[in-house]
């Protein structure tokens, strides 16, 4: 993390554009397979760590990463193969070891919301494979985007969880 990051307002979500739906992704009914849902939201994580230091080469050169624990995705409206995406990540909680994040997938030229994910992650030491404090510098980020998305509305998926309801 470089210090222009640190001192970053976090008054919004983070933002992300870029990404598009793969004809790999399109399923027998012609949108993107539900499966794909996951691996796009997981893909845009990665791309939303990379300036903070928390992406693949911070795995290879510490040996430390993270472990989602726990998913939940919403599918509010299809996408198809050659959409181009949008993202946003909000930071809902964090601890030393945890950070809570909601994320939502746009169409990013007809501007709908199409899924979100909400997700828990934990961060991992690979050679005992347990959870470990974040480092130091990592710690302070959160602390910081927190203290900026704290002051967001609360997503309305965020915190769902399913069931049928009653008739």
């Amino acid at each position: 993390m470089n210090s222009s990051q640190a001192a970053f307002s976090y008054a919004q979500p983070l933002q992300l554009t870029g990404m598009r739906v793969l004809p790999e992704h399109i399923d027998a009914n012609g949108h993107m397979n539900v499966g794909f849902y996951n691996v796009i939201f997981d893909q845009a994580l990665d791309r939303f760590f990379t300036p903070f230091d928390l992406d693949w080469a911070y795995v290879k050169r510490t040996n430390l990463s993270t472990f989602v624990l726990e998913t939940h995705v919403c599918y509010l409206q299809e996408v198809v193969e050659g959409d181009e995406l949008r993202f946003t990540l909000q930071l809902l909680g964090h601890d030393a070891k945890r950070i809570h994040y909601f994320m939502e997938m746009f169409h990013a030229q007809k501007g709908y919301l199409a899924a979100t994910s909400e997700q828990i992650l934990v961060h991992v030491d690979l050679a005992t494979r347990k959870s470990c404090p974040f480092l130091p510098e990592h710690q302070k980020l959160f602390a910081a985007m927190y203290e900026g998305h704290s002051k967001l509305p609360k997503p309305p998926q965020a915190g769902r969880s399913i069931e049928m309801g009653k008739k």
